[in-house]
């Protein structure tokens, strides 16, 4: 019986700009499908009705995706007053109508203030959050409530972007956790009329913006594998934010038998801090600072071989 491929050793980062329609999951399986990668991975889901920057892990990129579902994140999104769903969006079953009281764009951005800053948020039914073992958007499909503690999320900037009535359109800043769902049901609430979201889409996430996204037709256009890599991040654009140090070979020989390293160049750090470590001008991983010039590994890309 022949050997299943496994794929080929394919690094880097993608963002990729999903469509409207996909999940997340069928998104990142298309992608690694084009790379022909072996491994692959996202960082941080959206919903089938969402659109817009979802970043992709691929190969060696995914052992710091991690660092990328911390990140605060930037949304554009319509919210339709007047209707309250089951799951918050427009792809839900209308549960709840009002009339839209008269209301001019002053009223929206009055009540847009108690939306600033750190909330309280219970998060959604219709959500991956898991309650005893089971994800929260399964039990609400089989017509069952749970309660659901109130989360403590931070709204950088909600900004009303255009105003028709009995819709308005908002581009929010926030912290990770935050939904997007509730906050416009809250804010329909407090307008007395209830509301969900028509549209959204993910303009920003950590460092990532819109910019660089690529759509699944047009990475598919690309002539060959060779054109496909030549577009992909490299992997410690993930962990930028991150102090930089470099080790000498000696250093790097002792940190692939996972043994601390002194550093060859690198600004003093306190211990326990968390650095980008790099090896002849090559990304080689994380490492934990120890000491004053002293660097433990933390993790290591599988490249780093034991010589």
């Amino acid at each position: 019986m022949a050997r299943r491929r496994r794929g080929l050793p394919v690094n880097g980062i993608v963002l990729l700009d999903k469509p409207k329609g996909l999940s997340s999951n069928h998104a990142l399986q298309r992608v690694r499908r084009l790379f022909d990668a072996q491994k692959a991975g996202h960082t941080g889901t959206l919903d089938p009705m969402a659109t817009g920057l979802l970043p992709i892990c691929l190969g060696e990129a995914t052992k710091f995706s991690a660092h990328l579902l911390e990140a605060d994140k930037v949304y554009r999104t319509r919210v339709e007053l007047g209707v309250i769903t089951d799951t918050g969006d427009a792809e839900g079953t209308a549960i709840e109508r009002h009339d839209v009281p008269e209301l001019a764009a002053q009223d929206i951005e009055t009540v847009l203030t108690r939306f600033r800053g750190e909330i309280n948020q219970v998060p959604p039914m219709y959500s991956a959050l898991k309650h005893q073992g089971k994800k929260l958007y399964e039990l609400a499909r089989e017509g069952k409530q749970v309660e659901r503690a109130a989360r403590r999320v931070s709204v950088y900037d909600a900004r009303l972007l255009s105003f028709e009535g009995t819709a308005f359109e908002l581009e929010v800043s926030c912290s990770k956790g935050t939904y997007i769902r509730t906050l416009a049901e809250d804010i329909g609430k407090a307008l007395g009329c209830g509301g969900h979201i028509s549209q959204l889409r993910r303009l920003k996430t950590g460092p990532f913006d819109g910019d660089a996204m690529w759509t699944l037709e047009a990475l598919e256009a690309l002539a060959d594998q060779t054109a496909r890599e030549a577009e992909l991040m490299p992997v410690d654009v993930l962990v930028d934010h991150l102090p930089s140090l470099v080790v000498d070979e000696s250093g790097y020989g002792r940190l692939a038998h996972g043994q601390s390293a002194r550093l060859a160049i690198g600004d003093a750090l306190p211990p326990e801090a968390l650095a980008r470590l790099y090896y002849a001008e090559a990304f080689i991983g994380l490492g934990v600072v120890k000491g004053a010039q002293e660097v433990a590994p933390k993790r290591l890309l599988s490249t780093v071989a034991i010589s």
